[in-house]
């Protein structure tokens, strides 16, 4: 009898609940007893939807000759003839060499950063030293991107401060914004100076969530820093830092266009010019609605194959996954 029971048990709890005749009754008490978080959720749901689900739509005129005065319907279908064009340009190994190298450089480099740095601030034991040290790192990133980019250009100068810190070495002035070489340097360096306390604030959050008795146990048994490191503090945050390798490989093809638009120049489009930019200067400076939209559509596409493919690798390794 109790066998029988808990097969019962079982199907109920595996069996799906919106297959079942009580689910909208279900339902509406749920609505009903959780009204106010319902509420709270309709502004989110409501810009997802104005600004991300509802634009879509826009997408089909990749595949039209868009012009305004006919109208999304009334433009004339070109098929994948704008992808075509794209792909055949000079410009598209260009941008797509650009756009790989900036993100899979501050991937390497901007990823570990608030993972370090939180790593050294949870080894920290004056608790003013540790506060102050937060309070530093995280100040960068409320300071506005047109800020940031105007001193990064100011201070770049023939006459600024980086120029002025080389002749005290002997080095002779350099326009750096002037020269490919140096913009792939600052965007990456600044990015990390701007985010990486704000992105440090997660790990040291899972960091807090450790329990003190591993490291007691640990200590007992003759571990040091390093080894309590090793084998408590990085597999404790390990399935943190998964889920955000894996969102962070969604965004991995979709660099920031706004600050190297601030940044860049026609001198530097060698190694600045990135899909993002791309498909402003073409979408909207030369309105080249249907072929900005095209390429604007593959980035998207390669997005998502990218994050998919990252959660796919992530729970086959170690069973940690988005979904």
């Amino acid at each position: 009898m109790a066998e029988r029971d808990s097969r019962v048990t079982t199907q109920l709890l595996t069996r799906p609940r919106f297959l079942g005749p009580g689910y909208l009754g279900m339902l509406r008490k749920d609505f009903a007893r959780n009204r106010t978080i319902y509420l709270m959720a309709v502004p989110v749901v409501a810009f997802f939807l104005v600004f991300y689900y509802i634009p879509m739509f826009g997408l089909v005129i990749s595949f039209k000759r868009f012009t305004p005065a006919l109208g999304v319907f009334g433009s004339p279908w070109v098929g994948f003839k704008y992808f075509e064009d794209f792909f055949q340009s000079y410009f598209a190994v260009r941008i797509i060499r650009n756009t790989i190298l900036l993100s899979v450089l501050s991937l390497i480099w901007g990823f570990p950063a608030p993972i370090i740095l939180a790593l050294l601030i949870n080894e920290v034991r004056s608790t003013p030293f540790k506060r102050s040290v937060q309070s530093l790192t995280y100040l960068p990133h409320f300071i506005s991107l047109v800020v940031v980019c105007g001193l990064l250009l100011e201070f770049s100068q023939s006459s600024g401060l980086f120029n002025d810190v080389r002749g005290w070495f002997g080095g002779e002035p350099i326009s750096f914004f002037q020269d490919p070489r140096f913009f792939r340097s600052f965007y990456i360096g600044s990015d990390i100076w701007q985010e990486i306390g704000w992105g440090s604030i997660i790990y040291l959050a899972a960091l807090s969530a450790i329990d003190p008795q591993l490291y007691e146990a640990a200590t007992i048994d003759g571990a040091g820093r390093f080894r309590q490191l090793r084998h408590i503090t990085l597999p404790s945050i390990a399935p943190t830092i998964v889920v955000l390798l894996i969102l962070r490989m969604g965004n991995l093809m979709t660099v920031g266009h706004e600050k190297i638009i601030l940044l860049y120049n026609p001198t530097i489009y060698e190694t600045a010019d990135v899909i993002s930019t791309f498909v402003y200067r073409k979408g909207l400076l030369e309105f080249s609605w249907s072929y900005g939209t095209a390429v604007g559509l593959f980035n998207s596409v390669i997005n998502l194959a990218l994050v998919v493919m990252a959660n796919w690798i992530s729970r086959r390794v170690n069973e940690t996954s988005l979904w």
